[in-house]
């Protein structure tokens, strides 16, 4: 969807609604922080933050994936995040961004001048508490990618990612995880090798041996279709419910 057509659409018709910060907002607050923000679009590889930087903005990713990386003193950089649709960047309260943040498709961002959203968040409960909940399940997914990147098989990681992956998309779509599932890969072979802690050839063998063995099927190097969800969270080593099997 490109930024001219997100400009267009509703609050209430927006493709993240029911996952962003401002699910839970009624009319009346939709109008205010319809009053405070504004759209971005970011290149693939174009920053949208450095650590450090001072961030007089917050926002959602509305579409596109975003990295989230932290540089070392020796330039050695790491990656320790993603940041998918409806995912929150910046913090309020904070005024230096913590992590870099890179653009790695075309990048489309609804932000909030951030003083006012900080005011605005003060006197509206819903945007507090659906913060709130998105904070702790960043904590989450932080603790379970531990899990994935200490523990985990090269075969597991791949499928932990893809799954993760899948099932985000399905949320967006409000699609049911039960069918085959349909989406456009965000990140290249380099940067799932990088994320994962795995070679470029370890990436390139696992996808290929997931696809031989029907869990994926391929279309070109970047359209992944999943005939059956649970297999391919059964491949991750996780439960139906995404949580890690013992």
């Amino acid at each position: 969807m490109s930024l001219a057509a997100i400009k267009n659409i509703e609050c209430g018709d927006c493709p993240i609604r029911h996952r962003a910060v401002c699910s839970r907002c009624d009319t009346d607050e939709l109008q205010e922080l319809d009053a405070i923000k504004y759209y971005r679009t970011y290149e693939a590889g174009q920053p949208i933050t450095w650590s450090g930087d001072r961030m007089d903005f917050v926002g959602s990713v509305v579409t596109g994936i975003a990295t989230l990386t932290q540089t070392m003193e020796d330039g050695r950089t790491q990656m320790v995040g993603l940041l998918l649709p409806s995912d929150f960047v910046g913090r309020p309260g904070r005024d230096n961004a913590a992590y870099n943040v890179v653009a790695t498709s075309t990048v489309v961002m609804c932000c909030f001048r951030r003083k006012p959203f900080e005011e605005l968040m003060s006197r509206t409960p819903h945007i507090a508490h659906r913060l709130l909940e998105m904070t702790l399940d960043e904590l989450d997914a932080a603790r379970e990618w531990m899990l994935v990147l200490g523990r985990k098989t090269a075969r597991e990681k791949i499928a932990s990612l893809l799954s993760i992956l899948a099932r985000r998309d399905a949320s967006l779509q409000a699609s049911k995880a039960d069918g085959a599932i349909v989406f456009d890969l965000p990140l290249t072979r380099e940067a799932m090798a990088d994320y994962l802690g795995l070679t470029l050839e370890t990436v390139s063998r696992q996808m290929s041996a997931l696809k031989r063995d029907g869990v994926i099927q391929l279309e070109g190097k970047r359209r992944v279709t999943v005939p059956e969800m649970e297999r391919l969270i059964a491949e991750a080593g996780d439960d139906s419910d995404g949580a890690c099997l013992s």
